[in-house]
């Protein structure tokens, strides 16, 4: 592959060698915490993501219509509410035999 290399203008071996002086550091502005915030952690070259990481089963975003007390009972429990509903959805799921979540799919036997 023919790479077209760049070529910078500026002697680098003297710019390395070159050593700040005090007065230089009066030009240099104080880090806050506010420029930390901005930053970007690297851990051995490779940027790291803030947050919360990404699950490997992802979740869809949908809009339910719970009743008020079913939202109250579960909010009343703390933080992570969402979650126990869904846990408390996934048993009941598991619970139902599978013709009585689909009564479409149940098959019709003849009667002679």
């Amino acid at each position: 592959m023919t790479e077209k290399r760049r070529t910078i203008g500026t002697d680098l071996k003297r710019l390395d060698a070159h050593v700040i002086t005090p007065e230089e550091y009066e030009d240099i502005p104080e880090l806050t915490e506010e420029d930390f915030a901005r930053g970007v952690l690297h851990i051995n070259g490779v940027p790291v993501r803030r947050g919360r990481p990404k699950a490997e089963k992802r979740k869809a975003l949908l809009s339910v219509r719970l009743d008020e007390d079913v939202i109250a009972h579960f909010r009343a429990t703390g933080p992570g509410w969402q979650s126990r509903i869904n846990d408390a959805l996934r048993k009941a799921a598991r619970l139902r035999p599978a013709k009585a979540a689909n009564p479409a799919s149940r098959k019709r036997t003849a009667v002679r």
